[in-house]
């Protein structure tokens, strides 16, 4: 375990959170999963702490940052998805709260605030958004047009049809997005040595779809022995059966086509590990790297083809649990493994803790300090969205349960001797006394935690839940529907010269898929960019050559 807690020096740590979005727990090699090639997160682990059992309070982006960035539940701080008005100003956050005691707070990439630039304390912002509204909004954006670039649309992959296609990056690694976080990093790292103390936020965008690998990574994992997707055994709920068209996976080629999804997906990851290992030498270079306490996580996972489910949301492993590592010296000794449940909610009073300063504000907060007994860990809980859309999860060492709002569907998982979660035991063995015990137990549990942190009113004063009517998810209209986001910053463009010169969509869809093997664009569902409105020109054109 790690050191107890040590009172605070006169040289006050850096705080370095290094960031990625939708990486799933189980893409660490050192953590114990040999498919992956991540040499530079192995040496996080040699020289600091794994925690095996990291988690998301909220698997979905917005919500699980914000969490991170205020150390509170989205009662507080109101995001419980990606939607929402901008939050109050007045809550306490992090980068606030340290550069209040003198702490530089930088971030460089992908936050996804709302409003973008709502900067929460932070001294600078070099932003990198998925879509940007406007290119001088987004300074990747402004540095590819500068280092001739700038006629390319589609900056991170195309989405909407192509949103979990396997593809090639338009970008070549020296200019990618992934490569972009870690450069500039690194230049900030230099910039900084010795001068004060600094809280950097590194937020990657990789390996979030688009899955869009450059050429020099693209065949990294073609030969691995990659585990397949897990599968269940009892019939997944309805939330899950509503996710399964989202990939557009082609009939009679799904296994491959998963297969080249893994390997791209794990590529983006050995390119965001390939930036840690240049990070991680510039704070030595520059003799910080043993007074910085690192943080490595995601704010949640990507079910890839797990029980039939693609992207996040959910409670299962794949969607809620993330790599988790920590380094620190004075604090961690090397090669420290624990199991204890840790998740976004314990980087802000870890971060206060080391840097000697108590929380301002007057919230309670449901994270406590990795170095002090102050939080109990003997349950994790997760919570997401609103409405009859929710879902909530508590478990321990043994078993998760999972309430689903509407419909009240509920789910229990074995995960001591089920970790692959492939048997719901309410559907498998519905009169069994203990299985019934196990339910009853996790649920009380559950309810205190949902009365206690969750949103208000939806735990009832009677101990139960509030009642909702199941969604009628399968009858949304021009059902099913795939991403439905494009790229428009070249079309907010004054200049004439500017807006001719950039790519077509046509040509860039063609370019990212054409040394993607399992990828037939005709085979897609191209109805779906017909109701987005893309041009009809273009659809035919597909179909008509069968590219």
């Amino acid at each position: 375990m790690p050191k107890t807690a040590q009172p605070a020096t006169k040289s006050r740590p850096n705080v370095l959170i290094l960031f990625t979005d939708q990486q799933r727990y189980d893409t660490v090699a050192a953590a114990g999963f040999p498919h992956m090639i991540t040499p530079n997160l192995d040496r996080l682990v040699r020289e600091g702490c794994l925690y095996t059992h990291g988690h998301t309070p909220n698997p979905v982006c917005v919500p699980a940052r914000h969490n991170l960035l205020t150390g509170l539940p989205a009662r507080y701080h109101g995001f419980s998805s990606n939607a929402g008005p901008p939050m109050d100003a007045s809550i306490p956050t992090l980068p606030r709260i340290l550069s209040d005691h003198g702490y530089e707070t930088r971030s460089v990439g992908k936050m996804h605030f709302k409003p973008p630039r709502r900067h929460h304390g932070l001294d600078r912002m070099e932003l990198m958004k998925e879509l940007p509204r406007f290119r001088e909004e987004d300074d990747y954006a402004m540095y590819l047009k500068k280092v001739g670039y700038g006629h390319i649309q589609n900056i991170h992959g195309v989405r909407n049809l192509l949103y979990m296609v396997p593809q090639r990056s338009l970008i070549p690694e020296e200019h990618h997005g992934t490569t972009w976080v870690g450069e500039r990093t690194v230049d900030f790292i230099h910039t900084n040595a010795g001068r004060h103390p600094w809280f950097l936020w590194a937020g990657w965008i990789a390996p979030h779809p688009p899955f869009d690998v450059p050429d020099t990574f693209a065949d990294l994992y073609k030969d691995r022995d990659i585990p397949p997707p897990r599968a269940s055994e009892t019939e997944v709920s309805v939330f899950a059966r509503n996710n399964h068209h989202i990939a557009d996976l082609p009939a009679g080629r799904e296994r491959e086509t998963i297969r080249r999804m893994q390997e791209v997906y794990y590529a983006q990851v050995s390119l965001v590990d390939k930036q840690v290992g240049k990070i991680l030498d510039a704070l030595e270079q520059t003799g910080q790297l043993d007074n910085t306490l690192v943080f490595y996580t995601s704010d949640h996972g990507e079910m890839l083809g797990d029980h039939g489910c693609f992207q996040k949301g959910f409670a299962y492993d794949g969607s809620s649990r993330v790599p988790f590592l920590v380094r620190y010296p004075p604090r961690i000794q090397a090669g420290t493994v624990s199991d204890a449940f840790v998740d976004l909610n314990d980087i802000l009073p870890t971060a206060l803790d080391v840097a000697g300063i108590p929380y301002p504000g007057p919230y309670e907060l449901p994270g406590g300090s990795l170095f002090c007994q102050d939080k109990d860990r003997t349950y994790q809980y997760v919570e997401n969205g609103g409405g009859p859309g929710r879902r909530i999860m508590i478990r321990d060492r043994t078993h998760k349960y999972v309430y689903y709002y509407g419909g009240a569907h509920e789910e229990l998982f074995d995960v001591a001797d089920d970790p692959d979660e492939s048997v719901n035991l309410l559907l498998a063995r519905p009169d069994d006394g203990a299985v019934r015990e196990i339910r009853e137990r996790l649920r009380r549990v559950l309810w205190q935690y949902e009365h206690r942190w969750g949103l208000h009113n939806y735990a009832q004063p009677n101990g139960d839940f509030l009642r909702m009517q199941e969604p009628d998810l399968f009858n949304k209209p021009n059902y099913p529907l795939r991403n439905g986001q494009f790229q428009t910053f070249h079309l907010q463009s004054t200049d004439p010269a500017e807006r001719e010169a950039m790519n077509t969509l046509f040509d860039e869809v063609v370019a990212v898929v054409k040394d993607e093997s399992v990828v037939r664009l005709h085979e897609l569902d191209l109805r779906s960019w017909e109701i987005h409105g893309v041009d009809r020109a273009i659809i035919e054109r597909i179909r008509a050559e069968k590219l």
